[in-house]
């Protein structure tokens, strides 16, 4: 009953919102994901105790083997907690802004949560697909009508290039769905994952390259990354937010779900490739964000950057390449949350995100300054922040893989250091400049967002194992399959 209602109740809720459009969208929305993050929370604390994965079923195309089916574990717990964690904070950024009581904005972010909870939630395969498109929508819809310059073309872009990638996914599913045994085929995710691990190498090999080609245009990875920094950049602060904090989580839960348990013959044959395309987007979009003069599109370049080590390290294979990966999908969630909004608020005062007008900020606003270092050094993996747990872990499994992928995967903490430090010292420190002589200093309600999420960049260094251990069962039947 609890994983229908963390499903359903962000939907129930924006459907009312867009439909009855009340004029105190600000309190509905922000209460509703707030009691929606009581309720993940409680299914997790549920399923930490429970030995096996919480799990409901509902015949839904009984004649075809679909079936509504739910579950949570180890594994996708994470997610669905990151998903319940995020949105609050991405709702409360909107406060005292022209969106705060829109409700058709507030209507699609909650729409486009139970799209990103159902993907993780799903165990069946095509009920994961259906979420897995259905996200598309409210992203869609979200930009579309309240992002910045030629947000039409850049939207359809990437709503095509997805989708596009997508129909690889689904005739993979649908080649290994017809070939599972029984009088009635199943899509349980499962039962497809016993079957795939059965075909032939030449299937494995082809059926790991479509699904993969799907999960790395959502993540995205180079060179699936085209659609990336213009959609990022030109969506609304909230949008970039949904995409970056969660979003492309859902291509590097897939391949941990997916691609690594049912196609073992595949990551053989192409692991090793997939890992240096990984590597190669590392160096590639540190190098890129360093060169960048916009703030939000540097922190674009970042996230790039990050979920290449992370696809590096699932690709591994190991124990410490996907408790790594998870813990830093948690880790770069919170971080990129709390720098988009940094860079919306300091857009909102200054009406620019040139990094060479800004400067001297911390004279207006001290906390601002400390808030956007902490989040910036959590981003960059300062040991004692959360990005340290995940980067280190990371990195000892691409090492362990291969010694030179691992050194050339580590130079990203160099270049991180040097991007992130050169915005830090060019728009918080040095002399005041004309537009930010006048810069006002943080809200209540801008306090409210950021100093959970800077004490929360502080949690995940100092108490890691609270995470890693409510993944590590899981994880660790994962590995025992692969190995």
């Amino acid at each position: 009953m609890y994983l229908l209602f963390i499903l359903l109740f962000p939907l129930a809720l924006g459907s009312f919102l867009l439909l009855a459009k009340p004029k105190n969208a600000f309190v509905i929305s922000l209460t509703g994901s707030i009691i929606e993050a009581i309720a993940v929370a409680y299914v997790l604390i549920q399923s930490s105790q429970s030995p096996n994965a919480l799990t409901i079923s509902y015949p839904w195309i009984p004649e075809a083997g679909l079936s509504f089916s739910l579950w949570v574990d180890g594994i996708n717990g994470i997610l669905i907690g990151l998903t319940g964690l995020l949105i609050p904070f991405i709702v409360g950024s909107t406060a005292n802004t022209e969106k705060a009581n829109n409700p058709v904005y507030q209507g699609l972010i909650l729409a486009m949560q139970t799209a990103l909870v159902g993907s993780f939630l799903a165990k069946d395969a095509f009920l994961f697909y259906f979420f897995f498109e259905a996200s598309l929508l409210p992203i869609y819809f979200l930009s579309a009508q309240f992002g910045g310059e030629n947000r039409i073309a850049i939207t359809f872009k990437f709503f095509v290039y997805t989708l596009f990638g997508s129909l690889f996914l689904l005739i993979g599913l649908i080649y290994v769905y017809l070939r599972t045994p029984g009088a009635v085929a199943s899509s349980d995710i499962e039962v497809l994952v016993e079957t795939a691990r059965s075909l032939p190498a030449t299937s494995q090999n082809y059926l790991f390259l479509a699904f993969f080609i799907a999960f790395a245009i959502k993540m995205p990875i180079f060179p699936f990354h085209t659609w990336q920094p213009d959609t990022y950049t030109t969506s609304p602060a909230q949008g970039s937010m949904l995409l970056g904090g969660i979003m492309l989580k859902m291509g590097t839960y897939g391949v941990i779900r997916l691609v690594l348990p049912m196609f073992p013959l595949g990551l053989i044959t192409w692991g090793t490739s997939v890992m240096i395309l990984s590597i190669i987007g590392i160096i590639y979009g540190s190098i890129i964000a360093i060169q960048q003069k916009d703030a939000k599109r540097l922190i674009a370049y970042s996230s790039f950057a990050h979920v290449g080590l992370m696809s590096a390290g699932i690709l591994t294979g190991s124990l410490a390449g996907i408790q790594g990966a998870l813990y830093q999908m948690l880790s770069h969630g919170i971080n990129i949350v709390g720098l988009f909004f940094i860079i919306e608020i300091i857009e909102r005062r200054t009406k620019t995100r040139e990094i060479a007008q800004l400067g001297g900020i911390t004279q207006a606003s001290y906390m601002l300054s400390v808030a956007f270092v902490v989040l910036s050094l959590g981003s960059v993996a300062l040991p004692l922040t959360n990005g340290f747990i995940g980067e280190f872990l990371l990195l000892k499994s691409v090492f362990d893989q291969d010694m030179w992928m691992g050194i050339i995967a580590g130079i990203t903490i160099i270049l991180g250091a040097v991007y992130t430090l050169r915005l830090i010292q060019k728009s918080m420190f040095g002399n005041v400049s004309r537009i930010t002589k006048e810069f006002e200093d943080l809200t209540s309600a801008e306090k409210m967002v950021l100093v959970p999420l800077v004490i929360l960049v502080l949690l995940g260094g100092i108490f890691p194992q609270v995470v890693l251990n409510y993944s590590a069962e899981s994880v660790e039947k994962l590995t025992q399959l692969l190995n």
